[in-house]
């Protein structure tokens, strides 16, 4: 009888090419998404080596960090580059110059299917269980929701996928995360992953493979899916994966790229097979009370900085390690805020709902049916920025951004917005936002801006009241 296996380990015997001793291994890559910042230098060493691009077929291109999210006056593509700073309108030409020449797929700012690397890859089917896919971008982890072995790499292996296909990878170690649970009201799948950082902190999953398991795990669809497993990195992990199962296979079903026929019902059988073996053993195993969570937000400047809305600014008394006191005493220092004081009621000057880990259409919803009939509190910012151009017609559709430019909020083009501060969608020095991102670092979403991590529903909250709010304060109303 063989070895039962976990759900990484299936994919990574399935990928692995060559292992010699004391070496990394050669892993065989089924997917490779680009985008233009991390990709350009890439294509100028095929150049310089007169290389082609080994799987054209096997990489897809899409432009999102560096364009503009502003609507043009006239609708055009040509008007909405006018925003972009001379950086940008570079990157982004260069990113379609380097498709067109060395054949690949690419959706660049005229497509219809134009949009976050991260959003398009799933909705558009390339995604699929089983793969094993990398990109440019910390946040590839997004795609092991679909129980996929997925993960960011550095412009130099970038450039070493385009040309081999392969990739040399040391093997991580395996880490369960189990969550049982039903969630409450207000509490969703980015407070469940803000509360695993802030139990195990930044640096609890490095070297590891994170699993998600556990009836809270199963319940949750699959855009919830990929915001635990977006936000894996944030722990310090490898990646994040979720077994694949009917959730996973009713979102792919019919997707432009996923199998069809009879390719699809042998693809079904295939993924079937991958799920953790009962009897695998895990490096480690952490556990999460779902039914005990709160709405979470952050007060730090790293992920892990997070605590419940309800809670209290920890205060250095809270840690043994001087490291960790400094740390804390740097933070809140940046961040203008005092240890032992509650969250709840700080003033708000900005509100981001989009990024790669909250801009699906689930995402928008849950912030329209805060904002409906609302406000946006005086002086507020709100920029809500979807995704892709397919989620944004299909919020069109269902009247969400109606909700959103009736509340008094900017309703964008898809992109990646204010996650990274891009052409001109950026905090000013000492603005707080609540934002729906994926990170808090110190100007991260602009020079001295000072941001809080939340959900949707939390970030709508504070649109409409202009401070970190309890969501369910006005779910009860």
């Amino acid at each position: 009888m063989s070895q039962p296996l976990t759900l990484f380990q299936k994919v990574w015997n399935e990928h692995l090419v060559t292992q010699q001793p004391g070496a990394p291994a050669v892993l065989y890559i089924d997917l490779h998404l680009i985008h233009e910042v991390t990709s350009p230098q890439a294509f100028t060493g095929l150049r310089e080596k007169n290389l082609a691009v080994r799987r054209p077929d096997r990489t897809v291109a899409t432009v999102d960090h560096a364009i503009p999210t502003l609507p043009s006056k006239d609708g055009s593509v040509a008007g909405r580059l006018a925003f972009a700073d001379d950086l940008s309108r570079k990157q982004i030409a260069q990113l379609e110059t380097n498709a067109n020449q060395f054949g690949i797929r690419s959706y660049g700012p005229a497509s219809s299917q134009n949009g976050i690397v991260h959003v398009v890859g799933p909705e558009l089917g390339f995604t699929q269980p089983g793969m094993t896919i990398v990109c440019g971008d910390s946040h590839t982890s997004t795609h092991g929701a679909f129980g996929a072995l997925a993960f960011g790499i550095g412009t130099s292996e970038v450039e070493h996928v385009l040309a081999t296909q392969c990739l040399l990878q040391h093997q991580p170690k395996t880490c369960e995360v189990k969550v049982e649970g039903k969630l409450g009201t207000g509490v969703s799948a980015k407070d469940i992953i803000l509360a695993l950082i802030a139990k195990i902190g930044v640096g609890g999953g490095i070297g590891y493979v994170l699993e998600y398991s556990g009836s809270t795990i199963r319940a949750l669809s699959m855009e919830e899916r990929m915001t635990i497993c977006n936000m894996s990195i944030e722990a310090g992990a490898r990646a994040g994966m979720i077994a694949p199962d009917e959730v996973t296979y009713a979102y792919l079903t019919g997707k432009p790229f996923a199998p069809q026929g009879a390719e699809w019902d042998a693809a079904v059988a295939r993924w079937e097979t991958l799920p953790t073996d009962a009897g695998a053993v895990f490096d480690k195993t952490v556990t999460l009370d779902a039914s005990a969570l709160e709405p979470m937000i952050t007060f730090g400047t790293n992920p892990g900085m997070g605590i419940p809305i309800s809670g209290k600014i920890p205060t250095t008394s809270d840690f043994s390690e001087s490291s960790q006191q400094a740390a804390l005493e740097k933070a809140l220092l940046y961040m203008g805020l005092k240890a032992g004081d509650p969250i709840l009621g700080h003033p708000v000057d900005v509100v981001f709902i989009g990024s790669c880990t909250n801009s699906r259409i689930s995402d928008l919803r849950l912030a329209a049916s805060v904002m409906k009939n609302r406000q946006v509190a005086q002086g507020v910012r709100v920029l809500v920025v979807p995704g892709s151009q397919q989620i944004k017609r299909q919020a069109e559709a269902e009247g969400l951004d109606k909700i959103f430019k009736d509340a008094g909020a900017e309703w964008r083009e898809a992109g990646c917005s204010m996650c990274i501060a891009m052409n001109g969608d950026q905090l000013t020095p000492g603005q707080y936002a609540v934002s729906t991102s994926n990170r808090n670092f110190e100007g991260r979403q602009g020079k001295g801006g000072r941001t809080f991590l939340a959900s949707p529903l939390t970030a709508a909250a504070a649109a409409v009241t202009g401070q970190v709010t309890d969501v369910r304060t006005l779910l009860d109303e």
